[in-house]
């Protein structure tokens, strides 16, 4: 087929880079997809971080229900900020392991908290729940995370 899209598929213009938008601080860093997905940053302290993630259609599975890759991903990086505990950017994580179990839909806005059990010198392991407006759980996860110390004009 020449110039025919019979799927109605976007068609692609060459470039392989999107538009420049102002990215967010996500606790000191740039994280693209956070921003893409709009995470919302709300609070970090030692071992505790919480956002939040507004109801968006084009995050939702067949259902309607928020996707759980979504979830799974907000879950990922709210982890890792109560691992890293503060928005000095000095460290980041690699995440090791991640379990997550789903419990209910995810409707509407949701809240996302994660606490940091124990951190070592060279791993963290941190636990987090998603929750509905009205409080339901959603999800719950327990992450492993290697700590990466950043070096002065290294990476």
């Amino acid at each position: 087929m020449t110039g025919d899209n019979p799927l109605s598929l976007p068609v692609h213009n060459g470039s392989m880079t999107a538009p420049a938008t102002a990215q967010t601080d996500y606790f000191g860093l740039t994280i693209p997809f956070m921003h893409f997905i709009g995470l919302v940053p709300e609070h970090i302290e030692q071992g505790y971080a919480r956002t939040t993630l507004p109801w968006r259609q084009d995050l939702t599975n067949s259902r309607g229900d928020v996707h759980g890759g979504t979830l799974m991903s907000v879950l990922d990086f709210t982890l890792s900020a109560a691992a890293r505990g503060s928005p000095d950017g000095l460290e980041g994580m690699a995440t090791i392991d991640m379990n997550t179990s789903f419990l209910s839909p995810g409707t509407g806005d949701l809240t996302i908290e994660a606490r940091c059990l124990r951190r070592g010198a060279s791993i963290a392991f941190c636990e987090g729940d998603v929750r509905r407006a009205d409080g339901e759980l959603v999800a719950r996860a327990t992450a492993t995370f290697k700590i990466i110390r950043r070096r002065p004009g290294g990476d």
